[in-house]
């Protein structure tokens, strides 16, 4: 990727949620894309957890890994009331038809596919496909230099009570993030080709980007039974405490989802806004997890680092 996105300077980063098989996903990604690897492993503290942590005492915690240059973060929660959906997807820019095959096949094992893999006006070899962890990718082959410095996207679709306003969000949050700008036009559904009944105008496809990295948006031109949940959220890796402060005032929308550093905003997608150094902060000089560390961090809602 080009230097505003490189994995050390990733502002942003994609954060999965899984019950029990953050190791096994993690393992997945980094053996289905090339160079892929892990390149982090936390644990729970062996003691002095929550009730409702307390099965997980001494278990693997959470697993960073990179794929095709982009960081990501995946967690091993417990259960939860969530699942992963299509609403965030991530959107993979292949160099031949060949890749999209090849990257097909791998991510379909055990999966379902959302939009057959073939030619299509935007790209002549695409598909859509969710894996067997639950989480959706496209994959897209494209000869355009610019999308291929940064071959991964994280795709937000505007469902449901969403829909119609990706282009406002897209607006509300590079209002927030530093770097950010359109990337290109925005594609709109047109009078004679809408799928539903009052998408005319709504955003078809658009690509923006904030804090130098790329997402793209698109309304849903069809009825869905799913929108945003926690199970696909974003770590703000922030700086200092301003940062923090900054970030969360800009985006918290729901006072009852917030804790241990997470929020929900106005379109109801999960972000986390959290210190660069959160690892380092809840271990001890070993590297195991320090449990009064640990033990803070639970009772947090928006970070404090005084409190570490």
């Amino acid at each position: 990727m080009s230097s505003p996105t490189a994995v050390n300077q990733q502002k942003i980063v994609p954060h999965l949620w899984f019950t029990h098989d953050a190791r096994a996903a993690a393992e997945f990604y980094t053996s289905v894309f090339p160079g892929g690897k892990i390149t982090g492993v936390s644990r729970y503290p062996g003691a002095g957890l929550p009730d409702f942590l307390q099965g997980l005492a001494g278990q693997e915690l959470a697993f960073d890994f990179e794929v095709l240059g982009c960081r990501f973060a995946a967690i091993n929660g417990g259960e939860a009331p969530f699942k992963p959906n299509p609403s965030v997807s991530f959107a993979i820019t292949c160099g031949s038809a060949g890749e999209v095959d090849a990257l097909w096949d791998r991510l379909s094992e055990g999966g379902a596919e959302l939009m057959p893999l073939g030619g299509y006006p935007f790209s002549e070899r695409y598909g859509w496909v969710q894996d067997r962890f639950g989480i959706s990718w496209q994959l897209l082959f494209s000869s355009d230099a610019e999308q291929h410095q940064q071959r991964v996207a994280p795709a937000l679709m505007f469902t449901g009570e969403n829909t119609g306003q990706a282009e406002q969000a897209m607006r509300f949050y590079m209002g927030i993030f530093p770097e950010s700008r359109l990337d290109g036009d925005i594609g709109r559904y047109q009078p004679d080709a809408v799928p539903e009944a009052g998408m005319a105008g709504m955003v078809s496809s658009a690509a923006f980007r904030l804090a130098g990295q790329r997402f793209l948006a698109m309304d849903s031109g069809w009825q869905h039974d799913f929108t945003f949940n926690e199970a696909v959220s974003f770590l703000i890796r922030c700086a200092d405490q301003n940062e923090i402060d900054t970030y969360w005032e800009a985006l918290s929308a729901d006072p009852a989802a917030e804790r241990c550093g997470w929020l929900k905003d106005r379109y109801g997608l999960s972000w986390q806004v959290v210190p660069g150094n959160l690892s380092e902060l809840l271990q001890n000089a070993d590297g195991s997890t320090n449990a009064e560390a640990f033990a803070a961090f639970l009772q947090m809602n928006k970070i404090d680092l005084a409190a570490f």
